[in-house]
């Protein structure tokens, strides 16, 4: 939002959140309509590719988004390094906004304006005409204009709302108030309107020149340098005609320079070009791939997920990774979920790539993904070729010096790897140090139980982190009680039976605390008393069956003020909130501990150690219901 916001500020279809497509519903209804039934020479193929441009500048954009994001994560050849923020990325949500008015428009244009409906396919004449009126007439009047909205009044009722993003993202590009975007699409319109009065528009210079604006919006604002510096060698006066992302940064950065569009030259001869675009331009492409102090290995869950992970959608990024996915993407993206899918596991299984950057005081941290989902650790045939994986990231990242690496959700499980112990013992030698997160898991788990509490019920597969809480609860004198037989032998024998007790019809529902993993059932859950608290010691969230208790998240905690360029979810749990497998080891690497933090066992007696140094670093645990404090 603008410093003092203007008229015409907000979006009028902004009350329609997500439904604001419909807007174009029934104008592309119509328009197949009239295609289907029309005599073939009436058909108007303008009008029925309308609705297709526009789901095309949308995939375009989002691809600019994923690369860019991608791009600015590993650092190479950077531009602007400095952080964004939660706020940054719901001021931009409304990015598409633009699309939907630019295809109403052009509607709009198909229906009234001579020359746009039942277009030729291509016309040379009046491509060659639409660039020399971008490069003239456009070029030109888009820079007055754009200095002019840097004259204090128009800046803060208008375009101060752009410019509060410091750091740009590709979407950066097109997100203004709306009366602004009336003007760029009046602008835009010149070349178009003229071409079509003049009886030589055609269907392919339209969706040339839309691809071509949208293509130098993102990637002026992509925040990484890629026009290689041998093509300004080649060519000497292309730095006339075509800026770049560091040229166009440095408007974002102080302000009152490099006003122009696309074509720098308008800068160059009324001197308004920063002294210090060559230079920065320079030095960016020099900037090499920063190494990170500590990597979390993580992977996809559910096929849904690619869309909530930070290369996905910024909208859905930013929020909690949903239990059930919305209805939209589980029955008109279908396809799109399945493309991508594929392409992510087969395309790119054979390694693990960034995703995203971190900063936390001197540290630099970095999340991987292992493109694979959950279902696949679930099947034994999968497990030799991701350990081959995750053994080659180990290596990798051993080799460029990075100090610690986590081991996120399934990636650290007994039944793939012994908790990583299988790394650890093969290569003996390396200098890394693995952490599995379970012993911050465990000690996150039992500081979440309620002060004064006496007794919990104990449910849940068995793992590693489940024996460290129930054998740090016995050693409180705090009684568990354990749901399944199996379960209570397993814990007997692993010497965690002092304050051990087998559920009896009566004390399974006493207790208003329960800790649950993998495995608990719905019959289960229904024996529990009204109010009781569901605390989790697994990686994912149990089902959300009953709405008369209290369900507490998986081992978390938020993140210190002074963590940077957080910007999106991890997974189901909220903004500023890290995993404890996360947060084990930025613990490990803040605290210098020498040792790996992995295996089949556990040092029970460390969990006291690892909690206080997490709270030391300004990490917070995640507050419990009023009932429960």
């Amino acid at each position: 939002m603008a410093s003092r916001p203007g008229v015409l500020t907000e979006w009028p279809w902004s009350p329609l959140g997500g439904f604001k497509y419909l807007l174009v519903a029934p104008l592309a209804m119509a328009s197949m309509h009239s295609y289907v039934t029309a005599q073939e020479e009436e058909k108007d193929l303008a009008s029925l590719l309308i609705v297709a441009l526009m789901l095309w500048r949308i995939v375009h954009s989002q691809i600019w988004i994923s690369v860019s994001r991608q791009k600015t994560a590993k650092g190479r050849k950077k531009i602007v390094d400095k952080p964004i923020e939660f706020d940054q990325v719901d001021r931009e949500r409304s990015w598409d906004d633009q699309i939907i008015f630019n295809t109403l428009y052009m509607y709009l244009l198909n229906s009234k304006l001579p020359g746009c409906s039942r277009m030729p396919l291509w016309r040379l004449d009046g491509a060659i005409l639409i660039a020399l009126l971008h490069a003239g007439p456009v070029e030109f009047l888009y820079y007055w204009f754009h200095r002019a909205l840097h004259h204090h009044f128009l800046y803060s009722r208008y375009h101060s709302h752009h410019h509060s993003s410091i750091v740009t993202e590709p979407i950066t590009s097109v997100v203004h108030p709306f009366a602004e975007h009336i003007a760029y699409t009046l602008l835009f319109s010149i070349p178009l309107v003229t071409a079509s009065l003049c009886g030589i528009l055609s269907i392919g210079t339209v969706i040339a020149y839309f691809t071509y604006i949208d293509f130098m919006n993102n990637y002026g604002h992509c925040n990484f340098e890629c026009l290689p510096k041998r093509l300004f060698h080649l060519f000497p006066p292309l730095k006339f005609l075509c800026y770049t992302p560091s040229f166009h940064s440095l408007h974002h950065t102080q302000f009152r320079t490099n006003y122009s569009l696309f074509m720098p030259i308008y800068d160059y001869i009324y001197g308004t070009t920063d002294k210090c675009s060559d230079s920065l331009y320079q030095n960016s492409l020099k900037r090499e791939e920063e190494s990170p102090d500590v990597i979390h290995l993580t992977h996809l869950t559910t096929l849904d997920s690619i869309y909530q992970m930070r290369l996905g959608f910024p909208s859905f990024s930013s929020r909690p990774l949903w239990s059930r996915s919305p209805w939209y993407l589980t029955y008109s993206m279908w396809p799109f979920t399945l493309l991508f899918s594929f392409a992510l596991t087969f395309a790119l299984s054979s390694c693990t790539f960034v995703f995203e950057r971190n900063r936390l005081r001197n540290l630099t941290l970095h999340s991987h993904l292992l493109p694979k989902f959950s279902f696949h650790y679930k099947s034994q045939r999968h497990h030799e070729s991701m350990n081959n994986i995750i053994e080659a990231a180990i290596i990798e990242a051993d080799e460029k010096g990075v100090k610690v690496m986590s081991l996120g959700l399934m990636n650290t499980t007994e039944e793939l790897n012994g908790y990583g112990e299988l790394y650890v013992q093969k290569h003996p030698k390396l200098k890394i140090r693995l952490v599995d997160g379970t012993s911050m898991a465990a000690a996150v788990v039992v500081n979440s139980i309620p002060k004064g509490t006496t007794e919990v019920v104990f449910r849940g597969n068995l793992t590693k982190v489940a024996s460290a809480v129930v054998f740090s609860l016995s050693e409180k004198s705090v009684k568990v009680v354990v749901l399944c037989e199996e379960e209570y032998t397993k814990l007997s024998e692993s010497g965690a039976d002092k304050n051990l007790v087998l559920s009896t019809s009566n004390n399974c529902c006493s207790s208003t605390v329960w800790l649950v993993g993998d495995g608990l059932r719905k019959e289960e859950q229904m024996k529990a008393k009204e109010g009781t608290l569901f605390i989790p010691f697994s990686q994912f969230p149990p089902d959300k069956l009953r709405k008369d208790c209290f369900y507490h998240s998986t081992p978390a905690m938020l993140v210190p003020k002074s963590a940077q360029n957080i910007d999106s979810c991890e997974n189901w749990l909220g903004r500023r909130v890290m995993s404890a497998w996360r947060i084990g080891g930025i613990v490990h690497a803040l605290e210098g501990w020498e040792e790996h933090d992995c295996g089949n066992t556990c040092n029970f007696f460390r969990l006291r150690a690892i909690w206080e140094a997490a709270l030391r670093h300004d990490f917070q645990p995640l507050l419990l219901p009023p009932s429960h404090l």
